[in-house]
């Protein structure tokens, strides 16, 4: 497998991967390397495959029941839950080698690191996280994790996801986030000349709209589709049936 590493000036300590849908064991629609253990693959596939991602990190990676919400997995609530059933969209740790991961399959995986590499996140944002505020939750429990850290302090990495020219929403979507005063919703939503009420979403400027307003500038990445990019990425807009990969951040002493 030959994983994605995003272009950003985060700490050397920060290590981030994104998977991409080689490298597996899996058959056709879940070819190959498919890390969700809900979309209908063959268990036993699913688990040589993430045996297959393990061997590039430094451990068990916190596996998240995502469920397009808004809860955050921090490293108290991992301490009195069960480590094994995780139900959130988000995580965050300042412990050394504790793999945080999202999966995705067309959401936005949002990635963030503290400028001097103390606090990590990771917040799965599709259109209804995003609205909801699961961005906003993750750096709330960031900022719990480390006092000294401001969201200035932050910087993100957006991960692979739906790109603005495949991604249509109807006009309940844009009447949403104009409640939120979107300060670029026009950048964000494009009308569809051909289908009255139909609109094109840009979700990686939705994202750094909402970035932006916590006071979060240093913002990179967002230049992927994974509905277009079919060699490389799972997509459940594009296959309905189909598997998914993962975005991986953590720190390394």
């Amino acid at each position: 497998m030959n994983p994605i590493k995003p272009s950003w000036p985060a700490p050397e300590n920060v290590h981030v991967i994104v998977t991409t849908r080689h490298g597996g064991v899996s058959e056709a629609p879940y070819d190959t390397l498919n890390l969700g253990d809900h979309v209908g693959d063959q268990p036993s596939k699913v688990i040589a495959n993430r045996q297959i991602l393990q061997t590039l990190l430094p451990s068990e990676p916190f596996w998240l029941q995502q469920t397009h919400g808004i809860e955050v997995s921090t490293p108290t609530s991992r301490s009195e839950g069960s480590k094994n059933s995780i139900e959130a969209d988000a995580a965050v740790s300042n412990m050394p080698y504790e793999v945080l991961v999202i999966m995705t399959a067309d959401c936005l995986p949002v990635l963030f690191s503290s400028a001097d590499g103390s606090v990590i996140g990771a917040a799965h944002a599709g259109w209804r996280g995003l609205w909801n505020g699961v961005l906003d939750n993750t750096v709330s429990e960031i900022l719990k994790l480390d006092p000294h850290t401001r969201a200035t302090d932050l910087m993100v990495w957006m991960g692979p996801a739906i790109g603005p020219e495949s991604f249509e929403v109807g006009e309940d979507v844009v009447g949403r986030f104009a409640e939120l005063g979107l300060h670029d919703l026009a950048k964000c939503f494009l009308p569809i000349t051909h289908k009255p009420g139909k609109y094109l979403a840009d979700i990686y400027q939705l994202a750094r709209d909402r970035l932006k307003a916590m006071g979060i500038n240093s913002i990179y990445g967002g230049e992927f589709c994974t509905v277009k990019d079919r060699e490389r990425f799972f997509s459940y807009r594009r296959d309905g049936v189909t598997g998914r990969f993962a975005s991986l951040i953590w720190i390394a002493k």
